[in-house]
């Protein structure tokens, strides 16, 4: 399969290198440093699982180079979507699939404005990669998995072609049975997650054992859990055990890009996570006190 990586960063990274190990033809979107790294000395991945290195490695900061492409992994922060749409239209045909695995809700209805509900599918992961210098990724907590679906949840050909390129890779991946539900189940943790590491600025290991900001926790998923419902997207009534049993089980020093982004004086994804919370909330007439402070208190960050 002709794959393009648009962004190689810590997911798009792991992931493409994955699916070039495995013997995928995959062109990897990167710039600046990151960029003369790869062409280089090639892609280097270091994961609990096995370190490796794709070299040589197809790189660019040209799509105009790429060619035609069957699959685009979309690997941009949240709020790089919109701008990242209209960078790979000149790839983009009738033929090509986008898979978009931001965090949040919103990178899939921006896609679709851009490139037309037809090249999109719905998409997510669970994993904790970043970048540890120019063409060096690590992966350093989750098992990676990624599951997709169809935005009208339909088992089509090219769903199911997707499902079988990665599962070659040796990638976990699951076709949802309702995409929505699995993009705000993956909501639901990681912008009360991120939210709350952020405004505490600790890891994981004190927010879930710190009474206080585990309440914080809980409350920021039950103000998800709620507004979901009133969306129409029907999230099983144990969301939020379910979810909570995942923060419990990740590493002691486990931190959320965001939190990192917005420590380091980084652009975040504040306004995709819990700022999408508070929009969506107005819209419709949910009260989300608890989203409403953690966006009140580091958007001064932020900007």
């Amino acid at each position: 399969m002709r794959i393009t990586v648009f962004g190689t960063g810590g997911v798009g990274g792991y992931f493409g290198g994955r699916l070039a190990r495995a013997g995928e033809d995959v062109t990897f979107i990167a710039r600046g440093e990151h960029l003369r790294a790869i062409r280089t000395t090639g892609l280097r991945v270091d994961s609990r699982d096995s370190d490796f290195v794709i070299y040589p490695a197809r790189a660019t900061d040209d799509v105009s180079e790429v060619g035609e492409t069957d699959l685009v992994i979309l690997g941009v922060k949240a709020w790089q979507a919109p701008e990242a749409a209209r960078a790979i239209k000149p790839i983009v045909s009738a033929n090509t699939t986008v898979l978009p695995l931001q965090n949040g809700v919103e990178a899939v209805p921006q896609l679709v404005d851009e490139l037309g509900r037809d090249n999109v599918v719905g998409g997510l992961c669970r994993i904790v990669s970043f970048v540890v210098e120019p063409g060096h990724i690590r992966h350093a907590g989750f098992t990676p998995s990624i599951i997709i679906g169809e935005l009208d949840n339909q088992r089509t050909d090219r769903i199911v072609n997707i499902e079988q390129v990665f599962k070659r890779a040796g990638l976990e991946i699951t076709i949802a049975a309702d995409i929505q539900v699995a993009l705000w189940m993956k909501f639901l943790f990681i912008a009360s997650f991120s939210g709350v590491g952020a405004m505490a600025n600790a890891p994981a290991g004190v927010i879930r054992s710190d009474p206080n900001w585990r309440t914080q926790i809980v409350k920021a998923m039950e103000e998800i859990y709620t507004l979901a419902h009133a969306r129409g997207i029907n999230l099983p009534p144990d969301s939020i055990d379910t979810v909570m049993r995942a923060v419990d089980a990740l590493p002691e020093d486990a931190t959320s890009s965001m939190q990192r982004d917005i420590a380091a004086g980084k652009p975040s994804e504040l306004e995709a996570q819990n700022g999408a919370v508070v929009r969506m909330a107005h819209e419709i007439g949910v009260d989300v006190p608890t989203h409403t402070l953690i966006y009140e208190t580091l958007k001064p960050l932020e900007d």
